[in-house]
């Protein structure tokens, strides 16, 4: 079997399996947001907490939830890595630098999951355990509680609450998140991926000297980390490493980990706003994206530029020889298409086309599918610029949902897909005009402006993959990518709760001849149309500096 042929089968038994859990677990996704019932565990924990569960919130109330919560953790976090020479199970590691430690909190809590350090060389049990599993669980249920208060503000009217936060956190936690990553850590064990709290230990002697590995709860921590779209590895070499991701079959299945909510999200917002056509027409347009960015990716990589392609089959530099170039490829789109930052290859080391996919799927806001939550709020907020853009074309006042979209929604959308390229671009330019910054680059010329392009790419868009060849560990960009990554994070969240709290005081708007269907293939049309032509008008010059002038050039 060639190994196109391979990817290919991947990709459709991946496909396969995504289509067999889209309904099910869509429909229970919107169940347990609308529920009234408290279980309780979960009535313990509002003890705990001094939540009232029951208490709804207007918007103002539900981001101050937001924020405080991620305030606590950012800090919890910080302490916890600058006390780590103290703490127990530390493997003899010393507590984290000042700068570090900041920006590993930041990415962790903002579902980033950028990483400066080396997994097994700095972290002990409890700070990976007790300080960055806890986040992975905790910051995507974060994400997924504002897309569902954006969801109830379509699908409420006259009233500007929106749930409470603390429930929807909760609630996402226990009964969503942590139910599918006991089933998936017990998978990944059967596959090989370790999972015990040994220390450090030699192993074998290579070349005159040994090597040494410490274990670790590596399965609990990587499913969560794929399940969340988190991305941070409990190794150096993250989801290539053989104890996170042992197989190609276990690798199949963390890239089905890895989209199988941001999907299924689609029919929860379908099955709350009382139309599953309307699931189907946001779900048609990821699905769009995502396939022909597998397929552009993988025609990429497969593409022969000489002896040395013609012989290894395609681009098989930095990839694993038991994935290969097509699970490869289908793994890489998965990851920057959504904001998890795992990697199972040097994303360096792909084409130089390649890694523009890489860097264009994170730019277009990671919303095919997008991460846990933010790939559907993220998706909303473009919806709702289509139908602003359709409106303009035929003369009509803009409606979704039987929701005007007035001034203020449309201002507040705009913010939101403003703030983002803001961050990278200026972060970026001040980057390559410092003196310090640029040495950090491996490379000079296109690719190096591409490291550095892609590093403030994935932070602020809260993805975490680094295209590698970078020295990220610096003072510099530890402070100024963690700064990207909670404005990138938090930032679009003022603007999605304020749009949900505007749009749940409005009365519906009945649907008239005029309206326009967003239901059909013809609006989802637009709606990948309006996604490729923002981020391209927004994006193209920097990448004709980078991925586009190296791509062109090879």
């Amino acid at each position: 079997m060639s190994p196109l042929t391979a990817g290919v089968l991947q990709l459709l038994a991946l496909v396969a399996a995504l289509a067999l859990a889209y309904r099910p677990l869509g429909d229970y996704m919107a169940r347990v947001y609308s529920s009234e019932r408290h279980y309780k565990p979960e009535k313990w924990i509002y003890k705990i907490i001094g939540a009232n569960p029951s208490a709804e919130m207007r918007w103002p109330a539900y981001l101050r939830g937001v924020l405080a919560f991620s305030a606590v953790s950012v800090l919890f976090l910080y302490a916890l890595q600058r006390a780590q020479g103290i703490l127990p199970g530390s493997l003899g590691f010393s507590a984290i630098d000042p700068d570090q430690a900041f920006n590993t909190a930041a990415s962790f809590v903002a579902n980033t999951n950028w990483q400066s350090y080396a997994g097994e060389q700095a972290m002990g049990h409890v700070v990976q355990t007790g300080g960055l599993a806890v986040q992975n669980f905790v910051s995507a249920a974060v994400g997924m509680a504002v897309a569902v208060a954006l969801v109830r503000g379509f699908a409420r009217s006259r009233t500007g609450e929106l749930g409470n936060f603390w429930s929807d956190l909760v609630r996402g936690t226990v009964r969503i998140l942590l139910p599918i990553s006991v089933i998936g850590a017990v998978v990944l064990v059967a596959c090989g991926a370790i999972q015990n709290f040994a220390g450090i230990h030699e192993v074998g002697q290579f070349m005159g000297g040994s090597q040494q590995w410490n274990g670790g709860a590596v399965a609990s921590q990587e499913v969560i980390k794929e399940l969340g779209t988190n991305g941070g590895g409990y190794f150096n070499a993250n989801s290539a490493h053989p104890f996170e991701n042992p197989t190609p079959f276990s690798n199949l299945f963390e890239i089905f980990l890895i989209l199988v909510i941001p999907f299924a999200l689609t029919r929860t917002f379908g099955r709350m706003v009382g139309s599953l056509r309307q699931g189907y027409a946001l779900l048609a347009t990821m699905a769009t994206i995502w396939l022909g960015f597998t397929a552009l990716m993988m025609w990429t990589e497969f593409a022969h530029h000489g002896p040395a392609f013609d012989i290894a089959g395609g681009a098989m530099e930095g990839k694993e020889t038991r994935f290969g170039i097509g699970a490869s490829a289908i793994f890489s789109v998965a990851t920057t298409l959504t904001s998890t930052g795992a990697v199972n290859s040097f994303h360096s080391s792909f084409t130089g086309l390649g890694g523009g996919i890489q860097l264009l799927g994170m730019q277009l806001g990671e919303i095919a599918p997008g991460g846990v939550g933010s790939g559907l709020y993220g998706m909303l907020i473009m919806a709702i610029i289509a139908v602003f853009i359709a409106g303009l074309m035929v003369g009509r006042t803009p409606e979704y949902l039987g929701k005007k979209i007035g001034t203020r929604q449309i201002k507040l959308a705009a913010c939101y897909i403003l703030i983002t390229p803001a961050l990278v671009l200026c972060f970026t330019a001040a980057a390559m005009a410092l003196p310090t910054p640029p040495h950090s680059m491996l490379n000079p010329g296109a690719h190096g402006f591409s490291e550095i392009l892609y590093a403030y790419t994935s932070g602020a868009n809260n993805n975490g993959s680094a295209f590698a060849g970078l020295n990220a560990d610096t003072q510099w960009f530890n402070s100024t990518i963690g700064i990207a990554m909670l404005l990138g994070r938090f930032l679009p969240m003022v603007f999605v709760l304020a749009l949900a709290g505007s749009l749940a005081e409005q009365a519906p708007v009945p649907e008239t001849a005029g309206t326009l269907r967003t239901d059909k293939p013809l609006y989802a049309g637009l709606l990948v149309g309006t996604i490729l032509i923002i981020t391209g008008l927004t994006y193209f010059p920097a990448l004709a500096l980078g991925p586009l002038a190296e791509g062109l050039a090879s």
